[in-house]
């Protein structure tokens, strides 16, 4: 379906229709050929960090009651058994094979992951009917990308399949050049929300230069502090501590828009600290979400491990790195787990 049948409006500060009018990869389109060998100059030790937590991290559904941890089990075979230690040959011949094969039921969004512009939408007349509808990135329409209930499963996903799925994000590559605003190493890990005027006096503390289609990534210590709770973190920890940005700043929005990032990476829950229960009117109460999945095609990922490159890049003075790091490729998924690789 073409932005003409699918929109008449888009927002104000939006971007809707200049990747073109059918266009589900955002700001994501600016990893160019070019970008990504601009990238590869950041290599110089060919030493790699993985940014991932364990999926089973952070523990428990303390931090987001929606999402549980994974169960991981073996699948079954056809005579019944378990395929866990499963001999082979069953008697029918001398083989020596052993085999293991695992299935496992986990939330998309648990642990280290993407958000796909179809985790976010919001309430807007882009037909001009006068009447608010389900509106995602780029004009695509809640009939375009909401799971409805289905006689099978294969139905359900077909109809959650048609827009803005993470397969979309996936089959980009995801590799770019990652640019670290260090945050832990100024602010600490007490509770804070940081604004444009916070976060540009740390970036001029740290030489972090961002430039369009940079990735930029908030190192908070979140998922350290998470890591170090053994699987059970207790309320402080998962609401009350480290950094994250506040999104009710008009100038921190707008930045984020001039600066040309392609995506933000945060190592914290939600990147922003909402919701924000004192915002008044009929508003977003996660602005940033908003401006950056609905408005701009600006990908979020969450709940990433980035302390130990954060550290590397303090001590030998670095800020850029080359990233890899695309999700599971999940059709019609509005969220999956990566393994980000930091090559520096």
């Amino acid at each position: 379906m073409s932005s003409s049948n699918r929109w008449r409006h888009r927002p104000p500060g939006s971007n809707w229709g200049d990747f073109g009018a059918d266009d589900q990869l955002g700001r994501l389109n600016l990893l160019t050929p070019g970008r990504v060998l601009k990238a590869m100059e950041e290599v110089w030790e060919g030493r790699t960090f993985c940014l991932s937590l364990p999926l089973e991290y952070p523990g428990g559904s303390k931090l987001n009651p929606r999402r549980k941890p994974p169960r991981i089990f073996p699948t079954v075979r056809e005579n019944g058994c378990l395929t866990c230690n499963f001999i082979m040959s069953e008697g029918r011949h001398d083989g020596t094979d052993v085999v293991n094969d695992d299935v496992a039921i986990l939330s998309l969004q648990y642990s280290s992951h993407w958000d796909a512009f179809s985790h976010y939408g919001s309430l807007f007349d882009a037909d001009g009917d006068g009447i608010a509808e389900i509106v995602y990135y780029n004009g695509f329409s809640g009939a375009d990308t909401i799971v409805t209930q289905a006689d099978d499963a294969s139905a359900t996903r077909q109809m959650c399949a048609l827009a803005l799925g993470v397969e979309n994000i996936a089959a980009s590559g995801v590799q770019g050049r990652g640019v670290l605003v260090d945050l832990r190493a100024v602010l600490g890990d007490e509770r804070t929300l940081v604004g444009y005027e916070t976060l540009s006096w740390i970036m001029r503390v740290q030489n972090v230069q961002v430039e369009e289609g940079d990735i930029l990534c908030l190192h908070t210590g979140f998922a350290q502090k998470v890591i170090e709770s053994g699987l059970n973190p207790d309320h402080r920890t998962l609401h009350e501590s480290c950094v994250a940005l506040d999104g009710r700043d008009r100038a921190l929005l707008d930045w984020i828009d001039r600066s040309g990032l392609a995506a933000i990476v945060a190592d914290n829950y939600a990147v922003e600290g909402g919701p924000y229960d004192d915002l008044q009117g009929h508003v977003a109460r996660m602005p940033l979400h908003e401006h950056c999945l609905f408005k701009l095609g600006i990908p979020l990922a969450e709940l990433w491990h980035l302390s130990p490159l954060a550290e590397w890049l303090r001590l030998h003075g670095r800020t850029r790195f080359l990233l890899t790091a695309p999700p599971i490729r999940l059709t019609g998924a509005v969220g999956a787990p990566v393994t980000g690789v930091a090559t520096v």
